[in-house]
């Protein structure tokens, strides 16, 4: 079963490789989607995947890359068209 979530992430999570490491993780775990840093200071995230990889990546975001301290992951249903691969978009 495929599942498509929206994830907010909040904490130490700009300047730790916080996106390259999501796309590195994603990847491995073969989930598509997007991952980009805002100006507020969060990371904001699109994963896709069969829904078994998708809950993984999310137990994987609350902890991060090791620089990272990560306070929130606030995780709702994407409903946007699914993402084919995976990118790391600009800031936003």
């Amino acid at each position: 079963m495929a599942r498509a979530v929206h994830l907010l992430i909040s904490g130490r999570v700009h300047g730790v490789g916080y996106r390259a490491w999501l796309e590195d993780e994603a990847t491995e775990h073969g989930l598509s989607g997007w991952v980009r840093n805002r100006r507020d200071g969060t990371v904001e995230a699109v994963i896709a995947g069969q829904a078994e990889a998708v809950e993984a990546m999310i137990a994987l975001c609350r902890k991060g890359p090791r620089s990272a301290i990560v306070a929130s992951v606030e995780v709702s249903d994407f409903t946007g068209p699914e993402p084919i691969g995976f990118a790391v978009l600009r800031t936003e």
